[in-house]
């Protein structure tokens, strides 16, 4: 015979289930007593288990027997925030993200206001500061750009949005709340090559970059950075024609603990396999045996494909920086002999360089987004809509065609 639950005293509270969307999630309710010595029933809401509703509910009668309960929504914004960021499920290069951005726009000038005391115009007025004034870097009293304000919103209303869900808030303040819009905070400008461009300083880099085959695997692969650098030879197969990218390396900064290479997931936690062409697989094969001729070990299928010389992560940062060098000894050696030097483009523009010529050549968006490893073709066409100018002349004139074509009953 089961042994029944102890029977809860009054005013003890208890755990129950409710229904949402992600399905079901616990709330707790008891009556607790403040600091003044007066008594409230509480309701506290999102938890996942019964269990953690209760032990939550047990840590709320602890303090409110020592009279130090505080209602949540008088917790300093800081102070929440720092707890919230710390229970995030997200990338650890994210969250260092986040950390920064909390600590450096949103804790200096909100971190002291209570979560009650939090209103929408106190929040737009910390956009509009950040853009005037918000930077802290060496540019320090300038602006903090469109984007980067934007960003700090989506941190904002993310963080007091989780605070609504657990009953902390009765509405999300930074719902209606004004950052710069989509089209002021929109990426900056990509500027793809054309191929006889990509031609010039792949021709150039082969005689004169030890890095020429990363640059080459980015242009034909279309990989983003971080990528292409956890990228290890048991994801290469070079019978097969194909790599699978499965991973991915970032900066991970937390204050006080330095810089760190931390390898995670790609951006959309989704592994992909793109097909190379007979030249890139060459190429590769003949990586594979410079990087053994150094030591064994940077030609095992566990080792890094492009890791430095001790088979360790490169920076990708210093990556990009190395990039920029080797750019403008192109361009330096070629406007010496004469010839036109591709122009200057970030490293990431060698990803954007990769789609622009694919869809000019009319492969499709969905086998183009593939590649580029997009969440859907929907963002493809988002970001390259620009790329087939005269797709709708085109139409206009197929059209016409048709009609004036047509023969009449």
């Amino acid at each position: 015979m089961s042994e029944r639950k102890a029977r809860r005293k009054p005013g003890e509270g208890g755990a129950y289930p409710y229904t949402t969307a992600k399905g079901t999630r616990y709330y707790y309710k008891c009556v607790i007593t403040k600091p003044d010595g007066t008594k409230e029933p509480i309701v506290r809401r999102g938890f996942p288990t019964e269990t953690a509703a209760l032990k939550a509910m047990r840590e709320a009668l602890v303090k409110s027997d020592r009279r130090e309960w505080i209602d949540p929504s008088r917790q300093p914004l800081g102070r929440y925030l720092d707890e919230w960021v710390s229970g995030l499920r997200l990338a650890p290069s994210t969250v260092a993200s986040y950390r920064k951005n909390i600590r450096l726009h949103i804790t200096p000038h909100l971190g002291a206001v209570s979560l009650a005391s939090l209103t929408t115009a106190r929040i737009n007025a910390l956009y509009r500061q950040l853009e005037t004034s918000g930077r802290t870097d060496h540019r320090q009293g300038e602006g903090l750009s469109p984007r980067t304000t934007r960003y700090i919103h989506t941190i904002l209303r993310a963080a007091l949005q989780a605070a609504v869900d657990s009953d902390r808030l009765a509405k999300n303040p930074a719902d209606r709340a004004n950052p710069p819009t989509a089209k002021q905070a929109k990426s900056p400008e990509m500027h793809p090559w054309t191929a006889a461009q990509l031609r010039a300083f792949l021709d150039w880099s082969a005689e004169h970059s030890q890095h020429h085959a990363a640059w080459y695997v980015l242009a034909m692969t279309g990989a983003r950075r971080g990528e292409l650098l956890a990228l290890r030879w048991r994801d290469v197969d070079l019978d097969a024609g194909t790599i699978r990218i499965r991973r991915s390396v970032g900066v991970v900064r937390n204050a006080g603990q330095g810089v760190e290479v931390q390898e995670g997931d790609t951006k959309t936690a989704k592994p992909r396999v793109v097909d190379i062409d007979a030249s890139t697989a060459a190429l590769l094969r003949a990586h594979k045996r410079e990087r053994g001729a150094l030591a064994l070990q940077l030609a095992r299928d566990g080792a890094l494909v492009f890791g430095d010389v001790e088979g360790q992560h490169r920076h990708p940062e210093r990556f990009s920086r190395t990039w920029k060098e080797h750019l403008a000894r192109c361009r330096k050696q070629l406007e010496r002999e004469g010839a036109e030097p591709p122009p200057v483009i970030r490293l990431h523009d060698l990803r954007h360089t990769h789609a622009t010529l694919l869809l000019a050549k009319g492969i499709p968006v969905k086998v183009v987004s593939e590649r580029l490893g997009h969440a859907s073709a929907t963002i493809t066409l988002t970001v390259y809509a620009h790329v087939l100018p005269g797709s709708q002349r085109e139409a206009a004139e197929g059209f016409a065609s048709l009609v004036s074509g047509a023969s009449i009953p």
